[in-house]
């Protein structure tokens, strides 16, 4: 008996002074990358990159993955409080920075993405001011653009919004109210590109938000349907289209990219 309720106080001790996990990965604020350097070593996945083979400084490409940049720069470093690495994007102006994946051959046109990411800060001029972080391309009109936004001056917050441009349904980045980007915290973030209905879904730090969902007949644009290309090209990165914006330049960190045929996860 006596052994019995040892064992009791023992496990009721246990359960009060045990910290139960955050319900969604890096969304506090500052780093907190629990995954640290090891996304990529054991998974086999169409594309990872988890910067953690790469050397320190100006980063002109990797493991499947090339650059694209103007008035922008890729470098690798090292975050001190975080013992790992991670991929620094900084653009100037209007400019672009992307980490480019070439010979992407996805099953059924279709895929899953991920990434992690920091934005220190988003455009507050001009307004209107559109920027993107993932395109996907290929053979057909369209940059598809499953994750990027908008600076909306009426409501002076910066929204996530899925977008498009060079397709049938013309130029359009379908933000939402009630999805704000915030700047200066990590974040995940997954995307599905479904071409059984041209869908693109999105994921910000493990739960969902349908309200960015485009598909075949509703998405932002023109009166008509919105089609994928045959994808080959996935770049992942920064891009301000307006000149002269406020900030005049740009900082984003990212951190454990992966595409693949399933659902990656955080």
């Amino acid at each position: 008996m006596r052994k019995t309720r040892l064992f009791a106080a023992l496990t009721a001790l246990l359960a009060a002074t045990t910290v139960a996990a955050p319900a969604s990965w890096g969304s506090a604020p500052g780093p907190d990358h629990r995954g640290g350097d090891r996304t990529c070593a054991h998974r086999h996945l169409m594309f990872c990159e988890d910067f953690a083979t790469l050397r320190g400084g100006g980063a002109t490409g990797g493991r499947g993955w090339t650059t694209d940049t103007a008035n922008g720069t890729l470098s690798v470093e090292r975050d001190a409080s975080r013992h790992n690495k991670h991929l620094r994007i900084r653009t100037e102006g209007n400019g672009k920075a992307f980490l480019q994946v070439d010979g992407v051959r996805p099953p059924a046109n279709s895929f899953w993405g991920r990434v992690r990411l920091r934005v220190d800060a988003f455009p507050t001029a001009p307004d209107w001011a559109h920027w993107t972080m993932v395109e996907a391309t290929g053979e057909g009109p369209g940059y598809i653009r499953p994750l990027g936004g908008q600076y909306v001056p009426n409501l002076g917050k910066n929204l996530w919004g899925v977008g498009s441009d060079g397709g049938p349904t013309g130029d359009w980045t379908a933000w939402r109210e009630s999805a704000p980007a915030t700047a200066g915290v990590w974040q995940c973030v997954e995307w599905r590109m479904d071409a059984s209905d041209n869908r693109i879904s999105v994921w910000i730090d493990g739960k969902p938000k349908p309200e960015l969902t485009v598909s075949t007949r509703d998405h932002g644009g023109a009166d008509t349907d919105f089609v994928f290309p045959k994808f080959d090209t996935v770049k992942i990165g920064w891009q301000l289209y307006q000149g002269n914006p406020s900030p005049s330049s740009y900082d984003v960190r990212m951190d454990d990219i992966a595409l693949d045929g399933r659902r990656i996860g955080c």
